[in-house]
C-alpha cells in the first residue's frame, strides 16, 4: 500500500486559515501558527459582540425615544407606560427611527399617549 502524503492537505488548510486572517496586523496575518491563534480569538470576539450588538442597539433606541420624547414635556418610563396604557404595540426600534425621521408622526403618537395618561 502506497503511503499517503499529506502536504496538500496541510497547504490547504494553512492556506484557509491565513485567507480568513487577512488583515490582521503584523505577523498575525503572516506566520501560520500566530494566525491561527489571532483567528481562534477573533472569532471568540465576534461571537461574543454578536450578542452585545443587541444591547447596544436597544439603548440607541432607548436614548433617542428619550430625547425625542423630553422635547414633548414627558419622560421616556411615563412615554413607555403611556404606550401600554393606550394600547399602542410599535417596538422600540420602529418608535427610534420615527422620532429620527419623522418629528410630526412622532408627536401624534406623543399626543395619543398623553391623553392615555390623562
Amino acid at each position: 500500500m502506497a503511503r499517503v502524503k499529506r502536504g496538500t492537505t496541510t497547504h490547504a488548510r494553512h492556506k484557509k486559515v491565513l485567507a480568513q486572517s487577512k488583515g490582521f496586523v503584523g505577523r498575525s496575518s503572516t506566520n501560520y501558527r500566530i494566525a491561527r491563534e489571532r483567528l481562534e480569538k477573533s472569532l471568540q470576539y465576534a461571537y461574543r459582540d454578536r450578542r452585545n450588538k443587541k444591547r447596544e442597539f436597544r439603548g440607541l433606541w432607548i436614548q433617542r425615544i428619550n430625547a425625542a420624547v423630553r422635547e414633548h414635556g414627558l419622560t421616556y418610563s411615563r412615554f413607555i407606560d403611556g404606550l401600554n396604557k393606550a394600547g399602542i404595540e410599535i417596538d422600540r426600534k420602529v418608535l427610534a427611527a420615527i422620532a429620527y425621521d419623522d418629528a410630526a408622526s412622532f408627536a401624534e403618537i406623543v399626543k395619543k399617549v398623553q391623553a392615555a395618561l390623562g
